[in-house]
Order: C-alpha cells, then structure tokens, then sequence
C-alpha cells in the first residue's frame, strides 16, 4: 500500500475523506467555538437549522479558516454555496477538490 501524498484535483479515498471530515469538525469546534466535540459532529448532518444550527456569519468564519489552512477561496457570491455547506460531508468534497496545501 502506497503513502504518497494525494494530489490536488485527485479523487480522495475514503479513510483520506474521513480524515479530513473529522479535521473540518474540528476547525469548526474551534473557529465557533462550539459547545460539542469534534467527534460528536455527524458528518451527514445539515450545517444550518436543524443540524448544527450554524448561520451564515458562522458560515463566513469557516471560509475564512478554510482559505487560510487549505490554500483556496470560498466565495459568498458562488451558486453551488447551498451544496458545499448542506453538511460537513459536502464540503469536506470540496475541500478535498479544491486544496492548494
């Protein structure tokens, strides 16, 4: 089984997609400060309402987090916003997609 390093723009296999799901709730955790662990964050769960209850001024903190960490901008005025954010899985996709580091 190889280690190499997973290329921009390559698809993420699934325990490397796990793992950045579970590094993402923890960005949340702590750029929110929220009351939950990482761990306790269901990574299908919906972001807004019902799931972590996040609005859209914590939405612009993480995407401030995420442009510094990953390497790449997340834009307020993309059409695709409503299916990157739906979950902590969708957007962990476009992490992964997108990361320049």
């Amino acid at each position: 089984m190889s280690s190499r390093p997973i290329a921009v723009g390559e698809p993420t296999p699934p325990n490397a997609a796990a793992a950045l799901e579970r590094e993402l709730a923890q960005l949340f955790v702590d750029a929110l400060n929220l009351e939950t662990s990482a761990e306790a964050i269901d990574p299908a769960a919906p972001l807004f309402g019902d799931g972590l209850g996040l609005d859209s001024i914590d939405i612009l903190e993480v995407a401030l987090e995420i442009s510094q960490r990953y390497g790449f901008q997340l834009r307020s005025d993309d059409e695709n916003n409503q299916r990157i954010f739906q979950n902590l899985r969708s957007l962990a996709a476009h992490v992964a997609q997108h990361r320049t580091k």
